[in-house]
């Protein structure tokens, strides 16, 4: 199931290239603090970049960037959307890049995909001494009312309880930070990016529609406008090798 769901954004590429939300300023400042070196010319490879939300940013940040990204789908979309950042075809379990060569290799809601057994001495291989690896997850901020009443709706949905493990015994001496921060979207924008995630990908169609449409009426009674202020805490883990 974890192979189904990793690779069920392919089919989705442009909504979710289209949809999904982007990382603040706020995300790369704090990388560059705990790595201890700017991006500015870091020798950087993003790890299952998907379209290339981060990859883009790390870019814009002055890194020289590659993406590396498994999914046929997901990398035509990189390529359309970023021809001047290079993508590669691989996974973080067998990384197609030389050993030491890179300052940092990312993970932007990636890492919970690889097998830390295998994925950990890979970021070993291809980092240089004192090289950095960078894993971050960017969720809704429970602690808003509204945005904790929804996931409860979507965790009795899908039948989740408990939080998502995203450790996955890597057994890595990191440093971590939390960095909060908000956008404004229109309320067809925010479903979108709901119908984005695996879980829904896999569900199919029409259970998927259940769900968006039943949420979409209880969200105009809080938005009557249409407009949602979403509400995020990105979880950023930072490893010096």
């Amino acid at each position: 199931m974890t192979t189904t769901r990793a690779r069920s954004f392919d089919a989705a590429a442009a909504a979710y290239n289209a949809h999904r939300p982007g990382y603040p300023d706020a995300l790369f400042d704090a990388v560059e603090a705990l790595a201890g070196r700017s991006l500015r010319g870091a020798r950087v490879a993003d790890a299952g970049a998907g379209t290339g939300i981060a990859s883009a940013l790390l870019h814009a940040r002055g890194a020289r960037v590659v993406a590396v990204e498994p999914g046929d789908g997901m990398a035509a979309e990189f390529r359309r959307a970023h021809p001047a950042i290079p993508v590669v075809r691989g996974d973080g379990n067998a990384l197609p890049l030389a050993s030491g060569s890179l300052d940092l290799l990312t993970y932007a809601q990636a890492w919970h995909w690889t097998d830390p057994a295998r994925s950990v001495p890979e970021a070993r291989r291809v980092l240089r001494p004192g090289g950095a690896l960078a894993l971050w997850w960017n969720d809704m901020d429970v602690r808003v009312p509204w945005i904790a009443e929804q996931d409860g709706r979507l965790r009795e949905f899908f039948g989740v309880s408990g939080m998502p493990v995203r450790e996955h015994g890597d057994g890595l001496d990191v440093s971590t930070r939390e960095v909060r921060w908000s956008r404004r979207i229109p309320l067809e924008a925010h479903l979108a990016n709901h119908a984005t995630h695996s879980a829904f990908l896999v569900l199919g169609e029409t259970r998927t529609r259940e769900f968006i449409d039943a949420e979409r009426a209880r969200l105009l009674d809080l938005f009557p406008d249409g407009t949602v202020e979403e509400d995020y805490v990105v979880t950023l883990r930072v490893s010096v090798f």
